[in-house]
């Protein structure tokens, strides 16, 4: 029988890890949502303020973790941080939600991204594979399995495969993957200012810019229509398509799980965090000033050209894609269909090797199967990471990628509420438990991430009541499962 190591090997430093953050949080979504977000408010100064917003969130949570992972450097992150303020229900709940739909719905859906842009070069992998009709409340509904979503899994199981073998694996090409599409993206805004900047395309953006309007599509008549939004309907707007860009956003707090195998943990975690999103939020918005620059926001969804459709109505709403067109010509779409297959695959490298060292955690708690508390002769959580595997490669081939990301961002708002909670709770509770860094802004800074992010959550179960009541019914399923395992290592000790 093979060894079986008992302790994670602290071989990541702070580039390791601001490259995990950043990796994490860089996938296919900042090529794809403005154009989402465009339709929803219609107005160039409110779209930078959302995308402004969104930093500012973003940012402010990072900075609060971060003396969370100062006080409590041990892998599982967010678990660990929410355990020790609420105790093992709440985290649980919140391990739960991370295996069942927030980092296997996230992996599945950034392995879809690749392979619809892999489809780009094979077109191919838009075929079916499998199709086949069944009766769903008396309705016909076809259920069809295409080559891409096949791609897709390939992609979880290789990363999955890699990271198994030793986190130097996935380190290196966390490192590899972060590097070039950092490069890769910082090149497009530059280009892109200095191009558009030469016309006055972002002067008529910012002209009315802060005349906010809705686009929809009504189906029985096939027309989009227009609608003025001012006041209340303009927040609701801003409140509800938030989420594309905290999508977008998401995973920075990957790097928390993988505390085990940091270096100096209580220093390096807090400054990654810091760094990488930092990183990103200027980046972002810079890459929605460069489409600016280039690309009217209002569009013609029946134009034939790039310049016609706008940001709202570009092609399959590939933003990234059009903006390129602009500044490289006809060979944009397969330059920015290999640079979102490099961020994508990156992005789940990150997300893939961080989602088991979480399992791991609940595993030594006796909350998630006994196995995922063992770590393979590579010191590595291999069945937390092969589990995951599994139930990503699942979702991959249920077709709802985009309701996944929604009800995925809103169940990790909540459970950043609770966790931010949890700093003022532990202030509290344990005000001599040294603190190697203290969260900036204290207690402001982290109060206005907390409303701001009930806000959102209000403005989603108003304006997305699907979608997040979906979220709240499979955090509620984790309760009776609590007990089961509660139950279960009673009944062994």
């Amino acid at each position: 029988m093979p060894e079986t190591k008992t302790e994670f090997k602290r071989s990541l430093g702070l580039v390791d890890a601001t490259m995990i953050v950043a990796g994490s949080m860089i996938g296919s979504g900042i090529f794809i949502v403005s154009a989402f977000m465009s339709r929803d408010l219609g107005s160039a100064g409110w779209l930078l303020v959302v995308w402004l917003i969104t930093g500012f969130i973003t940012l402010s949570a990072a900075l609060s973790y971060g003396e969370l992972a100062g006080m409590m450097p041990n892998a599982g992150g967010q678990y660990v941080y929410i355990h020790r303020a609420f105790g093992p229900f709440t985290s649980f709940l919140y391990g739960w939600s991370v295996f069942t739909v927030i980092q296997t719905g996230v992996i599945a859906a950034v392995a879809v991204a690749f392979a619809k842009y892999a489809a780009v070069f094979w077109p191919v992998l838009s075929d079916a594979f499998f199709s086949t009709t069944y009766q769903w409340r008396g309705e016909p509904t076809d259920f069809i399995i295409n080559y891409g979503q096949l791609i897709a899994i390939v992609s979880i199981i290789l990363l999955t495969f890699i990271n198994s073998r030793g986190i130097n694996n996935g380190k290196l090409i966390q490192l590899v993957f972060t590097s070039s599409k950092l490069l890769a993206l910082f090149a497009l805004i530059v280009l892109g200012l200095i191009i558009g900047l030469q016309h006055d395309t972002l002067a008529q953006n910012f002209t009315n810019m802060w005349q906010a309007t809705k686009t929809t599509f009504d189906a029985d008549s096939g027309i989009w229509n227009v609608e003025t939004i001012t006041g209340l309907a303009l927040l609701g707007a801003m409140g509800a398509t938030i989420i594309n860009s905290l999508f977008s956003s998401d995973a920075w707090n990957n790097v928390t799980f993988i505390a085990g195998e940091i270096k100096q943990p209580e220093k390096n975690i807090p400054r990654s965090l810091f760094l990488g999103t930092l990183i990103v939020t200027i980046l972002y918005i810079m890459a929605n000033v460069a489409y600016l620059a280039l690309l009217p926001l209002h569009g013609n969804p029946d134009a034939v050209d790039v310049m016609g459709k706008g940001i709202q109505f570009a092609d399959n709403d590939r933003v990234g894609a059009a903006a390129a067109s602009m500044i490289f010509g006809d060979s944009a779409l397969y330059l920015m269909a290999g640079l979102i297959m490099v961020s994508t695959f990156g992005c789940n490298n990150g997300i893939v090797l961080a989602g088991a060292r979480l399992y791991y955690a609940m595993a030594k708690d006796k909350l998630f199967f006994a196995k995922a508390g063992t770590l393979n002769k590579t010191a590595v959580p291999g069945f937390g990471l092969w589990i995951q595997c599994l139930w990503a490669c699942l979702l991959c081939l249920t077709g709802t990628y985009r309701d996944l990301v929604n009800f995925a961002t809103f169940a990790s708002m909540i459970f950043y509420i609770f966790t931010i909670g949890g700093l003022f709770i532990l202030r509290k509770k344990e005000p001599n438990t040294p603190r190697p860094y203290k969260a900036f802004g204290y207690p402001l800074i982290p109060a206005l991430y907390i409303l701001f992010a009930i806000a959102i959550c209000v403005a989603l179960v108003i304006y997305d009541t699907r979608n997040t009541i979906f979220a709240l019914s499979v955090i509620a399923v984790g309760i009776p499962v609590y007990y089961l395992f509660l139950n279960n290592s009673r009944s062994t000790e």
